[in-house]
């Protein structure tokens, strides 16, 4: 059999299937990987599998030929995982890239048959892959992904790129800033009074800007109580639960910059050039930090010495204090570089 690094010179016309991961900012972040398996094997044709609650967002991906959208509930426990896996048969997979490393999605590299199987030799990687790999310790989740690709390969990934087509451009008639206060982690998410406050303060400021506030339907209610005691409701608009994900990313098209807890939102704005500053709270910015550094602004407390955990929730203090602490006077100098003229 001949090496793998040779695979992209011996076999033309490839059919290679991507299972992607299960969040909005992996899925981001792993836009490198497609971008650098269409680099290594450009006449390859390249489909994905991606989570139906995050399937709009595939058309922004460039290099996707089809896209397959999977639903847990239509496709509960292994043996859905297993059928949905056996139906993409009759496309004769010749290369199946699994990004998680999951158990079910593992069942489903092996239930499509595809020649060869790529992922993580954790959960059941080891016997269901054709071709399973140590997962990389302390990279960040870009790299982490690409690792796996360079194994395969045996060929490193020279140039990684993060990004997403940005679509239409929504322009508002002032100077904007979008708001992403939520994450699905409380320990990320920004807490009631510190974001009123902060609110406050960015109305002060920045005179001539509006603020947008962004988040999924359930959060709609939580950025509501937040912004009903806040002066100047003009200038405040909460879209929360009002778009799909191809309509956040024209919302922050049309934005000046994009202030966001570390989250989904986060690394859509970074992937499609807009300038984006996130703070931190939970979480680990050296691994899971939107990739793109030349639009980005990373800001948290650093004097707790539990930071950074990786809790999902505040075990110590209930609410975050990491988050209640940050720097106010810090995230307005890091937003004014963007907003000169408001």
């Amino acid at each position: 059999m001949a090496p793998v690094s040779n695979l992209k010179s011996n076999i033309s016309n490839l059919k290679i299937l991507i299972r992607l991961p299960n969040w909005l900012g992996d899925v981001v972040m792993s836009t490198a990987f497609v971008r650098a398996v269409k680099q290594f094997y450009p006449d390859a044709t390249v489909d994905i599998i991606i989570k139906q609650e995050l399937a709009s967002i595939a058309a922004l991906i460039p290099g996707v030929n089809r896209v397959f959208s999977f639903s847990k509930k239509q496709n509960s426990g292994l043996s859905g995982v297993f059928h949905f896996g056996k139906a993409l048969r009759k496309h004769q997979y010749d290369i199946f890239f699994n990004l998680p490393h999951s158990l079910s999605s593992a069942v489903l590299a092996w239930s499509t048959r595809a020649k060869k199987r790529v992922g993580f030799n954790k959960e059941g990687g080891f016997f269901l892959m054709t071709r399973s790999y140590k997962k990389p310790l302390k990279l960040h989740r870009v790299e982490e992904y690409l690792s796996l690709l360079e194994n395969f390969t045996g060929q490193p990934v020279t140039d990684k790129q993060v990004n997403l087509n940005s679509g239409q451009c929504l322009i508002f008639k002032q100077d904007a800033i979008l708001i992403n206060f939520n994450s699905e982690a409380t320990s990320r998410r920004m807490p009631m009074d510190k974001g009123r406050k902060l609110i406050t303060n960015l109305l002060a400021a920045f005179k001539g800007v509006t603020l947008v506030f962004v988040g999924a339907p359930a959060e709609r209610d939580f950025i509501d109580e937040m912004i009903e005691v806040v002066d100047q409701p003009n200038r405040l608009h909460n879209y929360a639960g009002k778009t799909d994900l191809q309509g956040l990313v024209n919302l922050m098209a049309g934005c000046k910059v994009v202030l966001s807890t570390d989250s989904g939102p986060a690394h859509l704005a970074n992937s499609i050039g807009v300038p984006t500053v996130v703070l931190f709270g939970a979480g680990d910015e050296n691994n899971t930090a939107p990739y793109n550094k030349k639009v980005l602004s990373v800001l948290r407390y650093g004097q707790l010495e539990c930071e950074p955990c990786v809790r999902n929730t505040c075990e110590l203090y209930g609410v975050p204090k990491c988050m209640e602490l940050l720097d106010e006077i810090k995230i307005i100098n890091a937003l004014s570089l963007h907003l000169k003229d408001a």
